[in-house]
């Protein structure tokens, strides 16, 4: 199958089927392209929690609406973005790029003072919502790798973000929750959504080409 065939194949999946599991070498591969994807200034501010104890699973369902496929997947990934933009932060992530590259830049330099002057200074909240931004980038990433993979998935953001926060000790990290990813495979002999026809809107009405 192509890539097309593959996203026509996916779709947000209503009923995993709980006896069946993600394989480690799937599940890392879709961390993988999370990992390389495009991000803000190569500051990557979120992390993804992969979470296969059921007993944490089985707690985060009824904050999440009571949707199944918490439960029945096979490996829940939660991206948890950062809380703010601090110094430390984006130095440590121009420490890491100067250190692999094993160079120095003077435009680097000024770009890493720029950043510096400008995102610490500026409302935690208006940080947060653009590191949860770049969380989204990585989810829209990790449904395409599923998808390349075979395996199902379906983003959430039906769940009480507060509450999961405090369930998984995200404050303490400096991240708070943004959107849920549950991965598995679909129960194909109870989910209703699996034989419907796909439905996105026809290009003529979605793509514009300016020339």
């Amino acid at each position: 199958m192509s890539l097309i065939e593959k996203l026509q194949w996916r779709y947000a999946t209503k009923k995993m089927d709980p006896a069946k599991a993600v394989s480690q070498d799937k599940v890392e591969k879709i961390l993988e392209a999370i990992r390389l994807t495009a991000s803000s200034s190569g500051l990557l501010p979120y992390e993804v929690l992969v979470i296969t104890n059921k007993e944490i699973r089985d707690k985060i369902k009824p904050i999440a609406n009571g949707q199944s496929q918490i439960v029945d997947c096979s490996h829940l990934l939660v991206f948890a973005a950062w809380d703010n933009y601090t110094a430390e932060r984006i130095n440590d992530a121009f420490d890491m790029t100067e250190t692999i590259r094993n160079f120095t830049s003077d435009a680097g330099t000024a770009y890493r003072q720029m950043l510096l002057k400008v995102y610490p200074a500026r409302d935690s909240e208006i940080n947060f919502t653009h590191a949860a931004k770049q969380a989204y980038i990585g989810l829209g990433t990790a449904l395409v790798a599923a998808a390349e993979e075979q395996v199902d998935s379906t983003p959430m953001e039906g769940f009480d973000p507060q509450a999961l926060d405090t369930l998984l000790n995200l404050k303490e990290k400096g991240l708070r929750s943004v959107v849920m990813l549950p991965l598995g495979y679909r129960k194909t002999d109870e989910d209703w959504l699996l034989n419907l026809k796909k439905v996105r809107r026809a290009k003529e009405s979605f793509i514009r080409w300016i020339k």
